[in-house]
């Protein structure tokens, strides 16, 4: 028997020695074997978090920008050169296959070079003479210690959208990953430390709800960073707001894919496979809708069936295509939408429940499956499934495709093919949703743009990353100054008036 590998917190710059009262399971999604043993916080422990997250941002906060940066090249240096093996991390506790947490890094360490550019991105207004004698400037200043809470499906990527910005502008961080798959966060760390970061700067808490509501509930956290679902993301708006907290909770998704009769339909298909099916659904930004407008459902649907026949489902690290899901209750629960689906009159095109796979057999396996048919009544339609399911709805124009869009209470990403400008200009102005893709099937924002969506996607005002990532984790002011020289007029007690 493998013993089981621990996976302690980390705290002020170390792995933390004290035993766990409680404690969590971690598998190997590939095999459905244990691996390891997660240590979850308790109140007590969160606090001693918070506590060395906020005595060091004493110093933190005042460092100079020239100081911060340096390490956060010597993070980004480190993080390149040691991408695999933190790919592989992921890989052997959620699944995806290596190639897809490879890209997963890199997605995340876009956001990192973006925050190197933090002094300018920091950068004030200025105004000389607003009044005789008087100027005003604005600066922005970090909030202390921030608290960002990831969910399983991308341990390091989600992360890396925000604790790069947040500690470039001077704050603190407390890391609260899945329990699923913690050790990522672990090892970026251990990354930070042989950077250079300070102890306390970056803090790993692992745990369940406990964990997070103490995150959500503590008077030193400044603000709350969450991804994952739906009824979890209002849940942590509405709690750490009610505290004071500054949150941005990026909730669930449906995304539709919809394509015009004027697409290119093998531009179409290897879109819909490759956003419908990488990292086996389990992507925020994965299409699971697709909407055929007019004729094109049959072509459409041949396409991607004959494309999916080449598919290999199995052990990430074998070289497949797709790997399992990240629990047994989780592939359990996706296969139920399929078993409702088919109960409702869909049509199963391609059956993933019983796929034959390149790994072993107790792995959390659910092959690529394809639903046509599908009407809007339908729970395979109406939920967010986070799994290898693709639906396609047929549809008659393209005022119905967008109206279907747009009554959904998702709003997270969207995308049309067309050959037709016209269209693809007409789609982006009136669609609902807050990221759109035109030809491109999973239009995540480059890091110098924000991530989030619309409706039910997103609980708070900011959105993730770029402009808006950096003001959520700085606070402004605005200084009017007035420096006296000789000519001072003396007491004057009316209204100050601009002259």
């Amino acid at each position: 028997m493998t013993e089981l590998t621990r996976i302690p917190h980390w705290i002020n710059g170390a792995p933390y020695a004290a035993a766990a009262e409680r404690t969590g399971e971690v598998f190997n999604p590939a095999t459905g074997i244990q691996t390891g043993v997660v240590d979850f916080a308790s109140v007590e422990v969160m606090n001693e978090a918070v506590a060395a997250a906020k005595a060091a941002f004493a110093d933190w906060g005042k460092s100079s920008l020239a100081k911060r940066v340096s390490v956060l090249f010597a993070f980004r240096e480190l993080l390149n050169t040691r991408k695999d093996e933190l790919a592989a991390i992921i890989t052997s506790q959620h699944g995806k296959v290596l190639s897809d947490a490879v890209g997963e890094v890199t997605r995340g360490q876009e956001v990192l070079e973006f925050a190197c550019g933090i002094p300018h991105l920091l950068k004030g207004g200025y105004s000389e003479g607003v009044s005789t004698g008087v100027d005003v400037y604005s600066i922005r200043q970090p909030l202390g210690v921030v608290g960002i809470i990831s969910p399983f499906n991308f341990p390091a990527m989600v992360p890396l959208w925000f604790f790069p910005i947040a500690i470039a502008a001077g704050n603190t961080v407390i890391v609260k990953p899945s329990e699923k798959d913690p050790s990522a966060a672990n090892f970026i760390a251990e990354l930070w430390k042989e950077a250079g970061l300070p102890d306390g700067v970056f803090n790993v808490v692992h745990g369940d709800k406990v964990a997070v509501d103490s995150l959500l509930t503590h008077p030193d956290v400044k603000s709350i960073s969450f991804v994952g679902s739906t009824p979890i993301a209002r849940y942590v708006y509405e709690t750490g707001t009610a505290h004071g907290k500054r949150v941005q909770a990026l909730g669930g998704a449906k995304n539709h894919m919809i394509v015009l009769p004027d697409a290119d339909l093998d531009l179409a298909a290897d879109a819909a496979v490759n956003a419908g099916f990488g990292s086996a659904g389990e992507r925020c930004m994965a299409i699971s809708a697709l909407v055929a407008v007019g004729d094109v459902a049959d072509p459409l649907v041949a396409k991607i069936t004959e494309r999916m026949s080449k598919l290999r489902t199995g052990d990430g690290t074998r070289g497949t295509d797709m790997g399992p899901l990240v629990t047994k209750v989780h592939r359990d629960k996706v296969a139920s939408y399929v078993d409702a689906g088919e109960a409702a009159g869909a049509t199963i095109v391609v059956d993933g429940r019983n796929p034959e796979v390149d790994g072993e057999p107790g792995g959390y396996w659910l092959g690529p499956t394809l639903i046509d048919n599908v009407t809007t009544d339908m729970s395979v339609y109406a939920d967010e499934i986070f799994g290898p399911v693709l639906s396609v709805l047929r549809v008659a124009s393209y005022d119905e495709a967008l109206e279907m869009v747009n009554v959904h209470p998702y709003g997270n990403g969207t995308a049309i093919f067309t050959n037709d400008g016209g269209a693809a200009r007409r789609f982006q102005n009136e669609v609902e949703v807050g990221m759109i893709g035109i030809n491109v099937p999973i239009p995540v924002p480059m890091a110098y743009y924000s991530f989030g969506g619309w409706k039910n996607s997103l609980f708070g005002d900011s959105h993730a990353h770029g402009t808006e990532g950096v003001h959520f984790f700085t606070r402004g002011k605005v200084v009017t100054s007035r420096w006296l020289d000789p000519s001072h007029g003396g007491i004057n007690l009316g209204f100050p008036q601009n002259v």
